[in-house]
């Protein structure tokens, strides 16, 4: 494996969560969310990715959808967080933080001589 198949591998791990912690604070349409995670450049995602992906977390009951119209733009299609999808976020905000300490705590361990 090499170092773009490895940060592969952790952007698809780290995608919904990232994506759910921005629909907790607010609703976003698809390409407003890639527009949005293209300011980390190991989160940026695109079209072929985002879709599916909100389509999945739709389908779990984790978001849901509305189209919402914008006077002179075309009608764009929201998606919001859900009470579900609240609950999986907590969860795996609390996975995701009990993971990152216990890397952080490899990387810092030191080997009794």
């Amino acid at each position: 494996m090499n170092i773009s198949d490895w940060k592969s591998q952790v952007k698809r791990g780290t995608l919904e969560l990232c994506i759910l912690s921005l629909l907790a604070k607010r609703a976003y349409y698809g390409y407003e969310l890639i527009e949005v995670l293209s300011s980390w450049d190991m989160i940026a995602t695109n079209e072929n990715t985002m879709y599916p992906l909100l389509r999945r977390l739709t389908k779990e009951g984790y978001l849901e959808s509305y189209w919402q119209e914008n006077y002179d733009l075309p009608r764009r299609k929201y998606y919001r967080i859900t009470d579900s999808g609240m609950q999986y976020l907590i969860e795996m905000t609390g996975l995701w933080k009990t993971l990152t300490k216990a890397v952080s705590d490899i990387q810092n361990h030191k080997e009794e001589l």
